[in-house]
């Protein structure tokens, strides 16, 4: 079984769903369940039809997490230092054609959140990255083409 890297804040955000689904969802569902099944007929019942789908969604993502959280790898960050780049990183990068700063923190799959400056290691920005240090250019295909950034700063926090 392969092990997933991630940090122990997205570790607990997992477990947090995981509680949810199971501790909330999961009876909430459950009770819609019955309440539809109380109408009568199944056949025709669209509310009893949904709430099985939902079951079966929850389910999967139980499942899921279960999963994920079973082969789980926390790398703690906080003892992480040094300036070559590596998981759990953040990172600021120039783009050289438009001089625009951005930063990202490399995260495990199940984290990544490229809104909030979280990408997923597995990302072709990530792979680029990992390994370089401060000062370093770094090219990048992306969808729009090929992009160069220059490394300006790794810190681990």
């Amino acid at each position: 079984m392969e092990k997933i890297p991630m940090t122990s804040a997205g570790h607990a955000a997992l477990v947090a769903e995981l509680k949810l689904r199971q501790q909330e969802e999961r009876p909430r569902i459950i009770a819609q369940i019955a309440e539809a099944r109380a109408h009568g007929d199944l056949s025709e019942n669209a509310e009893y039809h949904a709430a099985k789908e939902q079951q079966s969604l929850n389910e999967g993502r139980i499942a899921e997490l279960e999963d994920k959280l079973s082969r789980a790898e926390i790398i703690d960050i906080t003892k992480l230092n040094g300036t070559k780049i590596k998981f759990g990183a953040t990172v600021t990068l120039v783009d050289e054609d438009t001089a625009e700063k951005k930063t990202y923190q490399i995260v495990g799959d199940m984290e990544a959140d490229v809104k909030s400056g979280r990408i997923s290691i597995s990302s072709p920005i990530a792979r680029a990255l990992i390994g370089k240090d401060i000062g370093d250019t770094v090219e990048v295909m992306a969808p729009g083409g090929a992009r160069s950034y220059e490394v300006v700063a790794v810190r681990f926090s």
